[in-house]
């Protein structure tokens, strides 16, 4: 296994880490158009919304493998979203979205309120890992979603 930069989480297989050398970014966004624009049909207006820059990245690999991603970020009302959190196919059920939210939780400054938008489908995913759904659901890029609260 290669020697990976601050490994925010090592499970097995699977090592996740924030990013903080720009040549990873093209490996994450990658991964983002693959499973958001390609297998999603989210277009590439609304996935890259400008946000990346103010955000923190996190990139996953199973073995040698960049396979996962997510950022966070400050929203301007003061609360801690976390988006962006991608799996290529071939590596899910495998444990790496798990690494992936587990890795960023364990990195958030604290006093913060947290929470995302999930697409309803994976809302029992989030609920095992601490998150509860909060208000109605609600159309994001023709995917239904519903914002989900982390309670620490």
């Amino acid at each position: 296994m290669q020697n990976y930069p601050h490994p925010t989480l090592f499970m097995a297989e699977i090592l996740v880490y924030r990013v903080t050398d720009d040549s990873e970014f093209d490996l994450i966004f990658d991964i983002r158009r693959t499973v958001f624009t390609g297998e999603q049909n989210v277009s590439e207006e609304d996935e890259f919304d400008g946000h990346d820059h103010i955000s923190h990245h996190y990139i996953a690999y199973f073995g040698d493998k960049a396979c996962g991603t997510a950022r966070w970020r400050i929203t301007p009302s003061g609360k801690i979203k976390l988006e962006r959190f991608a799996v290529l196919k071939e590596f899910r059920g495998k444990g790496v979205g798990e690494a992936l939210v587990k890795a960023v939780l364990s990195q958030l400054p604290k006093n913060f309120k947290i929470y995302l938008h999930a697409q309803v489908q994976v809302i029992p995913f989030y609920e095992k890992l601490g998150f509860t759904a909060e208000g109605p659901e609600f159309d994001e890029c023709d995917i239904m979603h519903r914002k989900m609260v982390f309670e620490k």
